[in-house]
């Protein structure tokens, strides 16, 4: 579900760039910022990246089921709620930075515009999900330190938001087998 969810906000925010700024390619993409052996993540420059840094439980949902008025626990699956950290990164050129700049505060006008997606107002929200609510998180210099330290990477212009209550059930969570290159099936979920 994380994965949809991601993809999701991709999609959307590469339409609104095509729509707004008049471009084909995609410039938002799905990617961590530095592999595990400390290389570049990705090819190229001039994107924006988008990556998951924390998840967390939703502390306000509770995920005990009760049977009647007698409080008796219910032996069965519930579902968890959870709460995602997502970093948007303008991975530009050092040339190019106020363009880096641009896209920041583009990324920041959309969720503004834009703070819940919903079945109502995105179509291609996956089924499994009922929404996403978008809060945009500020961070002090120590913690923003922190974060970066983290990722292993140097500061680049970004945003950091929380997206509220992603739910997961078991049932509803699929494999993903991507398509191999030269292939003519499609990538479908198991």
């Amino acid at each position: 579900m994380i994965y949809e969810a991601m993809s999701c906000i991709a999609d959307e925010l590469n339409e609104y760039f095509r729509a707004r700024l008049k471009i084909a390619e995609d410039l938002v993409i799905l990617s961590g910022i530095v592999n595990q052996d400390g290389t570049v993540a990705i090819q190229g420059e001039n994107k924006v990246l988008l990556t998951l840094i924390n998840i967390e439980k939703e502390p306000s949902v509770k995920s005990n089921a009760f049977a009647g008025g007698a409080r008796t626990l219910v032996n069965m699956p519930t579902s968890m709620s959870v709460n995602i950290y997502v970093l948007f990164s303008s991975y530009f050129s050092a040339g190019n930075y106020p363009e880096a700049l641009r896209f920041t505060s583009f990324i920041m006008a959309f969720l503004q515009e834009k703070p819940v997606f919903s079945s109502a107002n995105t179509p291609r929200l996956n089924a499994g999900i009922e929404k996403l609510t978008f809060e945009m998180e500020s961070l002090g210099s120590e913690k923003l330190n922190n974060v970066w330290a983290t990722l292993g990477a140097k500061y680049m212009p970004s945003v950091l938001y929380k997206i509220r209550m992603l739910t997961f059930d078991s049932s509803v969570i699929r494999e993903y087998r991507p398509r191999i290159s030269g292939s003519e099936r499609d990538s479908e979920p198991v």
